[in-house]
């Protein structure tokens, strides 16, 4: 099973780099992040045309969050995070597929440091580890895959002395994300590559991507349970490189299948008379 996790910036806008994608990798589960896009514009019709069922949660020029499957259809189970009845930035989605829980998120910015965009961040954290941590107790296989915004390590972004002061690299930030892995949370990109230097997102500007000069900040964590199953992850770092396409690219994890349970009732002992039967 592959699952993967893309900030299409503005889904209208990219949807034919989405779907030429979708074509091409095929995977089984997508997270997809800042559509962009109010509820009634979600191209639902090209994406079902694809071979996908989706839910989403929209919101008008900003944010957006929306889950993807191929042959089923997500359950929905959480819209937004609990905690702020006042906040209405659709930054959460949540659903149940195939005895998954797949939680889709697209944390805040933060930007500038310091100032209100940052301690929303670090509320919005603080509420998020909270759910995080229920979601572990309810002892279902869980993911939460999206753009966490946050370079969790120095080995997370180039030039990492030049982003010191960005909210994204902010020591609270990254503080925040490491208490979140200390929960049992597995990083699945740092698990399966831990020496390299990984990017998922490059600026528009001054010739990143050619310059590979970009940020890791789209992250797919594992549950304790699917942990395990961890068989591969990587970043399509190519789709980045097309016409007209999104500054992230695809991030994806492929999954084993689950060992079914096997019995444990012991066998019925034979009977004498039953060998005898046998050998005859």
């Amino acid at each position: 099973m592959r699952i993967a996790t893309y900030n299409v910036n503005g889904i209208n806008g990219r949807l034919p780099v989405l779907l030429k994608w979708l074509e091409l990798r095929k995977p089984d589960i997508v997270c997809l992040q800042e559509l962009k896009s109010p509820d009634e514009r979600f191209p639902e019709a090209a994406i079902q045309a694809a071979g996908y069922q989706a839910i989403w949660h929209g919101q008008k020029s900003w944010n957006g969050v929306a889950i993807l499957a191929r042959a089923a259809l997500p359950t929905e189970t959480r819209r937004g995070l609990p905690g702020d009845s006042d906040d209405l930035q659709s930054r959460y989605l949540e659903a149940e597929i195939g005895g998954l829980t797949i939680g889709c998120l697209y944390a805040p910015n933060g930007n500038p440091w310091p100032g209100p965009k940052f301690e929303y961040k670090l509320a919005w954290y603080k509420r998020f580890s909270a759910h995080a941590k229920k979601l572990l107790a309810a002892g279902r296989p869980t993911i939460l895959a999206g753009d966490y915004n946050v370079m969790p390590t120095e080995l997370d972004v180039y030039k990492p002395e030049r982003w010191v002061d960005d909210a994204l690299f902010r020591i609270e930030v990254r503080e925040a994300y490491a208490k979140l892995l200390k929960q049992g949370w597995t990083d699945a990109i740092r698990t399966r590559h831990p020496n390299a230097r990984i990017y998922t997102f490059w600026d528009y500007f001054r010739n990143a991507y050619a310059r590979n000069a970009g940020l890791r900040i789209d992250h797919l964590l594992l549950s304790p349970d699917v942990a395990p199953l961890l068989k591969a992850a990587g970043v399509d770092g190519e789709v980045r490189g097309w016409e007209k396409t999104s500054d992230h690219a695809p991030t994806w994890i492929e999954l084993a299948p689950a060992k079914k349970a096997t019995s444990k009732k012991r066998a019925t002992p034979v009977k004498p008379a039953a060998k005898k039967l046998a050998k005859r």
